[in-house]
Order: structure tokens, then sequence, then C-alpha cells
């Protein structure tokens, strides 16, 4: 085997480490693993989060075509929850209970370990995802195209977001005190640009106008929630990212919504 046959194979393993990582699609069991491999894997999440929305997209599709729009939303929608097994959904739950019940970062993290659901969790899980139905409900029934589109694109724009926080912030958690699987917690600039050359090509799925407004405002979420998770911990943890790629994915919808109502 060559040197670039190599390579390939490399990243071939490393993106399946991602997606192992991120969804419940089975990867072959011989798949080597490690911290050093995890934390390559980032620079992969957005095209997870393409395989994620491909899927969803394709499952709003299938049902709008029997089903009504708010019907196939939330088909659409429970995809996504099964195959990420509602990964980023607990993150942000996780985000807002601690954040809201603690006043100490040392207590937020605490709070954030624990399994149980809050009040603070609760209520934000119930308007992100309201926000996420109705705001793609209203967008199915202005162009169910568009609708599609914007599954497909905003599940792997919202995790590059996310997963680019992994460059700029420190990791505050360490893994053996997390509730969750180990988190690639290092990026390097590689890593970063992998991340921001594929998210320029699910940009150009897009019509220019509306991909350059999602990405002033993905920017403006990314900084937001950076600023946030120092104020509140001094870093990130993976909860956080959670939280940030579900703040990302809705605010994605709202613009686009926006700009079609305008239309």
């Amino acid at each position: 085997m060559t040197l670039h046959s190599q390579a390939i194979k490399q990243q071939g393993q490393i993106f399946l480490i991602a997606l192992a990582f991120f969804t419940r699609i089975p990867i072959p069991a011989d798949t080597p693993y490690s911290a050093d491999l995890l934390n390559k894997a980032n620079r992969y999440f957005a095209l997870v989060g393409l395989v994620i929305g491909l899927a969803s997209a394709a499952s709003f599709w299938l049902a709008h075509l029997v089903l009504p729009g708010s019907v196939a939303v939330i088909i659409a929608m429970a995809t996504s929850l099964l195959l990420t097994g509602a990964f980023h959904e607990d993150g942000l739950a996780d985000v807002f209970d601690g954040f809201g019940g603690g006043w100490q970062p040392e207590q937020k993290l605490e709070i954030m370990k624990d399994s149980r659901l809050g009040t603070y969790g609760a209520a934000a899980l119930f308007v992100v995802l309201a926000i996420k139905w109705s705001s793609l409900t209203a967008l199915a029934e202005l162009s169910p195209t568009l609708a599609a589109s914007a599954l497909f694109c905003l599940h792997g724009l919202s995790r590059a977001v996310a997963a680019s926080l992994i460059f700029s912030y420190p990791y505050v958690r360490l893994d053996e005190q997390s509730k969750v699987k180990p988190l690639a917690n290092e990026q390097s600039q590689q890593d970063l640009w992998v991340l921001i050359i594929t998210s320029f090509f699910i940009l150009l799925f897009l019509p220019l106008p509306m991909a350059l407004s999602l990405t002033a405002a993905l920017l403006l979420v990314r900084y937001a929630c950076g600023r946030w998770f120092s104020q509140q911990l001094g870093g990130y943890t993976g909860d956080c990212l959670g939280a940030c790629q579900q703040l990302a994915e809705i605010t994605g919808y709202l613009i686009i919504l926006v700009m079609v109502a305008q239309q």
C-alpha cells in the first residue's frame, strides 16, 4: 500500500470514529481507536452532521409526499434524534440546568453531571424543540424544497460552529468526571481548516444572500456561546458544544425562514 493510500485509509478511519462518537450508526469493529484519533476526528464533525442532515431531509421529503408539512417535520426531527440518541439535546438541557441552578463553576459542573432533568433544562429543551418544529413547519409551507435543504445544511453547519469552539477555548471538564463519552478536546489549525472548508461547500447548496446571512449569524452564535461558556465555566465542556450546536441550528432555521418570508 502506498503512502497516499495509507493516508486516505487513515482519514476514512478517523471519519468513522467521528461517526461512531456522534451517532448510533454502527462502524466496523476493527476500526482503530485512540484519544489522539478522537481529537483528530473533530475535523469531520460537520461531515457527520451532513450524514444526519441527509437522513433527516430525506425522511422529511418522503413524509411530505403523503402527510402535512407539520407531521413531516416531526418525522424529520425524530429521525435525527434516533440517529444521534439526542446527544446534543442532552447537552443543551445539562447546560441550562447547570448554569441556571449553580452559583460557582464547580456547582454548575456538578449539576451538569447529574443525569436527571431539571426545570431549567426541561424548559430550554421544550423551547428549542418548539422553535425547531415551528420554524421548519412554516418553512415547509413556503418551500418544501428549501425546508429539506435547511435540514441538510444546518445539521452540518451547526456542528462546524460547535466543533470550532475547541480551537478557541479551554476544556474544563476531565473525562473521568463526566457522565458522557470522552471528548475531542484539542484542535489543530488543520482540523479547523477542514471544518471551515466543509462549511464553505455546504453553503454552496444555498442562494448566495442566504449563505452570507447564515455565515454572519452563525459566527455571532459562536462568539456569543464562547463568551457565555467562558463567563460561566472558564471554558467549554462536551455539554456546552451540544448546546452551541442546538442554538446554531435553530438560529439557522430562523434566518432562512425570515429571508424566505420576505421574498
